[in-house]
């Protein structure tokens, strides 16, 4: 591979990483149309490749965030035994669709979920709604109110059940789940959107490793290309997670729905 591949494909790993860590999304949301856009990477080796990102993303972001006591653990446990069974789901469901059936499916999610935050931010004036009568109680300090945040969980059956969507679709096209995870836990769980991207991101990485070996056993991972990407990955997400401690939630909103819109649109239209 020559030299300016290798540094695109570094450069474009940071750069998915940066937004991976800071929007707990793995990074595959931008990884994997960079893949497929700028190198010309089959969809499945994409969604393989991005997978891998994922992991080195959950892995650099999540010890950074525990550090905050951003994450909150028992939630991101209870959750990830619904996601894990849909990414084992969803890992074999996508070696029977096509390329251009998986993008249409990415494109199409992307839309969804952006829209959703959208009309969320606007409906909310960017502020949290922060549920104090549900249940698994927990706090964080956030740096930029500079104030401790209390919140519990509310409506925790109906995020299990997005979260095995979340799982499928994490095996399905190679996200991390992020995009259902995040507005699930901000949205139904009603937790501050700092604390659900960084359990989010907490997450990500187990519910990633379930389908990874199916994508390496039907040969659809170059080692060569996934690690390059993953190196670039690791190092973007730990500057998006260093980010997000000091930026306010109202701008993470509106950053989380203006890329998914932006990715989605540019996907459809490929």
């Amino acid at each position: 591979m020559p030299i300016n591949s290798i540094i695109s494909l570094l450069l474009g790993g940071f750069a998915a990483g940066i937004f991976g860590g800071l929007l707990g999304l793995g990074g595959g949301a931008l990884l994997v149309p960079f893949l497929v856009f700028f190198f010309d990477i089959p969809m499945h080796q994409a969604i393989a490749t991005s997978i891998i990102g994922v992991i080195a993303t959950s892995s650099a972001g999540a010890v950074m965030n525990l550090e905050r006591k951003t994450v909150h653990i028992r939630l991101g446990m209870i959750l990830e035994i619904a996601s894990v069974a849909g990414a084992i789901f969803g890992g074999i469901t996508a070696n029977y669709l096509s390329s251009g059936t998986l993008e249409k499916l990415f494109s199409g999610l992307l839309f969804v979920t952006s829209i959703i935050m959208i009309l969320r931010a606007r409906k909310h004036n960017v502020k949290d709604t922060v549920y104090t009568d549900g249940y698994l109680p927990a706090s964080f300090y956030d740096e930029t109110g500079k104030k401790k945040i209390n919140y519990t969980v509310k409506n925790i059956p109906s995020v299990m059940l997005v979260s095995v969507i979340a799982g499928n679709v994490s095996g399905l096209l190679g996200v991390g789940g992020g995009i259902f995870k995040v507005p699930a836990m901000h949205i139904l769980s009603g937790i501050p959107i700092k604390a659900a991207t960084a359990t989010s991101n907490f997450m990500i990485g187990v519910t990633a490793a379930a389908s990874a070996f199916i994508y390496f056993a039907h040969g659809h991972l170059n080692p060569f290309i996934a690690s390059l990407a993953a190196l670039g990955v690791l190092a973007g997400s730990m500057t998006g997670v260093h980010i997000s401690g000091r930026i306010q939630s109202k701008t993470l909103t509106w950053i989380f729905a203006v890329v998914l819109l932006g990715i989605s649109v540019q996907l459809f239209l490929r």
